[in-house]
Protein backbone atom coordinates (compact mmCIF):
# COMPACT_ATOMS: atom_id res chain seq x y z
CA UNK A 1 0.00 0.00 0.00
CA UNK A 2 3.34 2.60 0.31
CA UNK A 3 4.56 1.95 -2.46
CA UNK A 4 1.59 2.61 -4.66
CA UNK A 5 0.89 5.48 -2.77
CA UNK A 6 4.09 6.74 -3.34
CA UNK A 7 3.85 6.14 -7.34
CA UNK A 8 0.35 8.15 -7.13
CA UNK A 9 0.19 11.27 -8.58
CA UNK A 10 -2.18 14.01 -7.19
CA UNK A 11 -4.40 15.35 -9.60
CA UNK A 12 -3.69 19.09 -7.49
CA UNK A 13 0.24 19.39 -7.41
CA UNK A 14 1.20 16.78 -9.97
CA UNK A 15 3.73 15.31 -7.00
CA UNK A 16 4.00 11.30 -5.84
CA UNK A 17 2.78 10.59 -2.70
CA UNK A 18 -1.17 11.06 -3.26
CA UNK A 19 -2.76 9.01 -0.58
CA UNK A 20 -5.53 9.91 -0.53
CA UNK A 21 -8.41 8.56 -2.90
CA UNK A 22 -11.46 9.90 -4.34
CA UNK A 23 -14.61 7.74 -2.11
CA UNK A 24 -16.25 7.54 -5.40
CA UNK A 25 -16.23 4.12 -6.73
CA UNK A 26 -15.56 5.28 -10.36
CA UNK A 27 -12.92 7.66 -9.64
CA UNK A 28 -9.66 7.27 -9.50
CA UNK A 29 -8.30 10.82 -8.70
CA UNK A 30 -5.64 11.17 -5.92
CA UNK A 31 -4.39 13.53 -3.58
CA UNK A 32 -2.70 15.24 -0.48
CA UNK A 33 -4.48 15.99 2.21
CA UNK A 34 -2.81 19.49 2.52
CA UNK A 35 -3.65 19.95 -1.34
CA UNK A 36 -7.50 18.75 -0.80
CA UNK A 37 -8.49 22.85 -0.37
CA UNK A 38 -6.86 24.31 -3.29
CA UNK A 39 -8.46 21.36 -5.19
CA UNK A 40 -11.49 21.91 -4.10
CA UNK A 41 -11.73 18.62 -2.87
CA UNK A 42 -14.00 17.55 0.31
CA UNK A 43 -12.69 15.26 3.56
CA UNK A 44 -15.49 14.04 6.13
CA UNK A 45 -13.83 14.17 9.72
CA UNK A 46 -16.82 11.74 10.56
CA UNK A 47 -17.48 7.87 10.63
CA UNK A 48 -15.43 6.62 7.39
CA UNK A 49 -13.96 9.59 6.98
CA UNK A 50 -14.16 10.22 3.55
CA UNK A 51 -12.89 11.98 0.87
CA UNK A 52 -14.21 13.29 -2.84
CA UNK A 53 -12.44 15.09 -5.72
CA UNK A 54 -14.30 18.32 -6.74
CA UNK A 55 -15.94 16.55 -9.09
CA UNK A 56 -17.80 14.34 -6.60
CA UNK A 57 -17.58 16.07 -3.67
CA UNK A 58 -21.30 17.03 -1.88
CA UNK A 59 -22.93 19.95 -2.83
CA UNK A 60 -25.05 21.95 -0.05
CA UNK A 61 -29.04 20.45 -0.90
CA UNK A 62 -30.29 24.04 -0.66
CA UNK A 63 -31.88 26.30 -3.59
CA UNK A 64 -30.91 29.96 -2.18
CA UNK A 65 -28.61 32.31 -3.79
CA UNK A 66 -27.22 35.57 -2.09
CA UNK A 67 -29.09 38.64 -2.53
CA UNK A 68 -26.61 41.56 -3.83
CA UNK A 69 -24.19 42.48 -1.97
CA UNK A 70 -24.53 39.73 0.75
CA UNK A 71 -20.83 39.61 3.18
CA UNK A 72 -20.28 36.51 5.43
CA UNK A 73 -21.22 37.05 8.75
CA UNK A 74 -17.85 36.50 10.02
CA UNK A 75 -15.49 38.41 8.58
CA UNK A 76 -18.00 40.70 6.82
CA UNK A 77 -16.28 40.39 3.39
CA UNK A 78 -18.38 39.51 0.21
CA UNK A 79 -19.33 36.29 -0.63
CA UNK A 80 -19.91 36.25 -4.26
CA UNK A 81 -23.06 36.16 -6.30
CA UNK A 82 -24.28 32.26 -5.73
CA UNK A 83 -23.01 28.80 -4.03
CA UNK A 84 -19.65 27.39 -4.31
CA UNK A 85 -17.19 26.01 -2.83
CA UNK A 86 -16.05 28.74 -1.10
CA UNK A 87 -19.45 30.41 0.25
CA UNK A 88 -21.70 28.08 2.04
CA UNK A 89 -25.29 29.25 3.90
CA UNK A 90 -26.73 27.81 7.03
CA UNK A 91 -29.07 24.72 5.83
CA UNK A 92 -31.72 26.11 8.62
CA UNK A 93 -32.51 29.77 7.94
CA UNK A 94 -30.56 29.22 4.57
CA UNK A 95 -29.86 33.45 4.46
CA UNK A 96 -26.79 33.20 6.45
CA UNK A 97 -23.80 33.06 4.57
CA UNK A 98 -20.21 32.38 5.16
CA UNK A 99 -17.00 31.52 3.59
CA UNK A 100 -15.60 27.98 4.12
CA UNK A 101 -12.54 29.24 5.86
CA UNK A 102 -14.04 31.31 8.38
CA UNK A 103 -16.46 28.78 9.39
CA UNK A 104 -14.11 26.24 9.74
CA UNK A 105 -12.00 28.91 11.84
CA UNK A 106 -15.33 28.89 13.97
CA UNK A 107 -15.72 25.31 13.95
CA UNK A 108 -12.15 25.03 15.37
CA UNK A 109 -12.75 27.32 18.22
CA UNK A 110 -16.08 26.82 19.10
CA UNK A 111 -15.97 22.60 19.25
CA UNK A 112 -19.01 20.62 18.28
CA UNK A 113 -20.88 21.31 22.24
CA UNK A 114 -20.99 25.07 20.97
CA UNK A 115 -20.92 24.99 17.24
CA UNK A 116 -23.75 26.63 15.81
CA UNK A 117 -25.35 29.33 13.35
CA UNK A 118 -23.81 32.20 13.96
CA UNK A 119 -27.78 33.70 13.03
CA UNK A 120 -30.32 31.39 13.88
CA UNK A 121 -28.69 29.61 16.39
CA UNK A 122 -29.39 26.31 15.02
CA UNK A 123 -27.59 23.55 15.86
CA UNK A 124 -28.49 19.83 15.10
CA UNK A 125 -29.26 20.49 11.51
CA UNK A 126 -26.22 22.82 10.88
CA UNK A 127 -23.63 20.65 12.77
CA UNK A 128 -24.95 18.04 10.25
CA UNK A 129 -24.74 19.52 6.88
CA UNK A 130 -21.26 20.87 7.99
CA UNK A 131 -19.76 17.98 8.36
CA UNK A 132 -21.15 16.96 5.43
CA UNK A 133 -19.13 19.53 3.68
CA UNK A 134 -16.30 18.66 5.37
CA UNK A 135 -15.89 21.23 8.15
CA UNK A 136 -14.05 19.54 11.26
CA UNK A 137 -15.51 20.48 14.36
CA UNK A 138 -13.43 19.05 17.00
CA UNK A 139 -15.40 17.08 19.97
CA UNK A 140 -14.39 18.93 23.05
CA UNK A 141 -15.53 22.56 24.96
CA UNK A 142 -14.99 26.07 22.80
CA UNK A 143 -11.22 27.26 23.28
CA UNK A 144 -12.72 30.22 25.49
CA UNK A 145 -13.83 27.80 28.09
CA UNK A 146 -10.11 26.33 28.42
CA UNK A 147 -8.69 26.40 31.88
CA UNK A 148 -11.34 27.95 33.52
CA UNK A 149 -11.03 31.35 31.98
CA UNK A 150 -15.03 32.23 33.07
CA UNK A 151 -14.98 30.01 36.40
CA UNK A 152 -15.24 33.21 38.14
CA UNK A 153 -18.57 34.13 36.53
CA UNK A 154 -20.26 31.69 38.45
CA UNK A 155 -19.20 32.47 41.79
CA UNK A 156 -21.53 34.55 43.95
CA UNK A 157 -20.55 38.33 45.24
CA UNK A 158 -20.10 37.46 49.42
CA UNK A 159 -18.72 39.98 51.02
CA UNK A 160 -20.11 44.05 52.25
CA UNK A 161 -18.37 46.77 49.88
CA UNK A 162 -20.25 49.68 52.19
CA UNK A 163 -17.71 52.40 53.35
CA UNK A 164 -18.31 51.56 56.94
CA UNK A 165 -19.37 47.61 57.61
CA UNK A 166 -21.07 47.49 60.40
CA UNK A 167 -21.08 43.50 61.50
CA UNK A 168 -19.38 42.46 64.09
CA UNK A 169 -18.38 39.39 61.82
CA UNK A 170 -16.71 41.32 59.44
CA UNK A 171 -17.05 41.96 55.47
CA UNK A 172 -17.37 38.26 54.60
CA UNK A 173 -19.49 37.53 56.74
CA UNK A 174 -23.31 37.28 56.58
CA UNK A 175 -26.46 36.02 58.40
CA UNK A 176 -29.65 34.00 56.32
CA UNK A 177 -31.87 36.32 57.46
CA UNK A 178 -32.26 39.85 59.00
CA UNK A 179 -30.23 43.12 59.28
CA UNK A 180 -27.44 41.28 58.72
CA UNK A 181 -28.43 39.77 55.28
CA UNK A 182 -26.18 40.41 52.44
CA UNK A 183 -27.73 42.27 49.22
CA UNK A 184 -26.18 42.41 46.09
CA UNK A 185 -26.85 44.97 43.28
CA UNK A 186 -29.15 43.71 41.31
CA UNK A 187 -27.90 45.60 38.23
CA UNK A 188 -23.92 43.88 38.27
CA UNK A 189 -24.39 41.53 41.30
CA UNK A 190 -20.58 42.60 41.54
CA UNK A 191 -20.78 44.61 44.77
CA UNK A 192 -22.83 43.76 48.15
CA UNK A 193 -23.99 45.47 51.17
CA UNK A 194 -25.68 44.44 54.35
CA UNK A 195 -28.74 45.87 54.96
CA UNK A 196 -27.94 47.46 58.24
CA UNK A 197 -24.63 49.20 56.95
CA UNK A 198 -26.66 50.80 54.14
CA UNK A 199 -29.06 51.84 56.54
CA UNK A 200 -31.63 50.21 54.30
CA UNK A 201 -35.53 49.23 55.39
CA UNK A 202 -36.29 45.93 56.26
CA UNK A 203 -38.98 45.35 53.36
CA UNK A 204 -36.47 46.64 50.84
CA UNK A 205 -35.51 43.83 48.15
CA UNK A 206 -33.78 45.49 45.28
CA UNK A 207 -30.47 47.96 45.59
CA UNK A 208 -27.82 49.26 43.21
CA UNK A 209 -24.56 49.67 44.00
CA UNK A 210 -22.94 53.56 43.29
CA UNK A 211 -21.58 52.70 40.50
CA UNK A 212 -24.38 51.57 38.77
CA UNK A 213 -26.90 54.07 40.12
CA UNK A 214 -24.61 57.08 40.17
CA UNK A 215 -23.29 58.87 43.23
CA UNK A 216 -26.04 60.17 45.36
CA UNK A 217 -28.44 59.03 43.34
CA UNK A 218 -30.31 55.17 42.25
CA UNK A 219 -32.27 52.65 43.99
CA UNK A 220 -29.59 52.77 46.84
CA UNK A 221 -30.07 56.20 47.90
CA UNK A 222 -33.90 56.09 47.54
CA UNK A 223 -33.91 53.02 49.58
CA UNK A 224 -31.94 54.59 52.60
CA UNK A 225 -33.65 57.82 52.08
CA UNK A 226 -37.34 56.29 52.64
CA UNK A 227 -35.81 54.38 55.65
CA UNK A 228 -34.48 57.50 57.54
CA UNK A 229 -37.37 59.41 56.58
CA UNK A 230 -39.36 56.95 58.43
CA UNK A 231 -37.02 56.55 61.30
CA UNK A 232 -37.31 59.86 61.45
CA UNK A 233 -40.82 59.69 61.72
CA UNK A 234 -40.91 57.22 64.19
CA UNK A 235 -38.76 59.63 66.49
CA UNK A 236 -41.17 62.23 65.96
CA UNK A 237 -43.69 60.68 67.08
Amino acid sequence: MEMLCFFQLCFVCGNRGASITCAEPSCDRSFHLPCASNGECVTQFFEDFRCFCREHSPQQAVEAVPAQDTTCIVCMDPVGDSMSYSTMVCPACQHTWFHRACIQGQALRAGFFCFQCPLCRDRDWFITDMLTMGIRIPFRNATWEDNGAYASLGVRHRSCDASDCLYPHGREQAEEEGPWQLLLCSSCAAQGTHWHCSNLSPSTTSWECNTCAGEGTGKRQRAACCWAGARQGLAVA
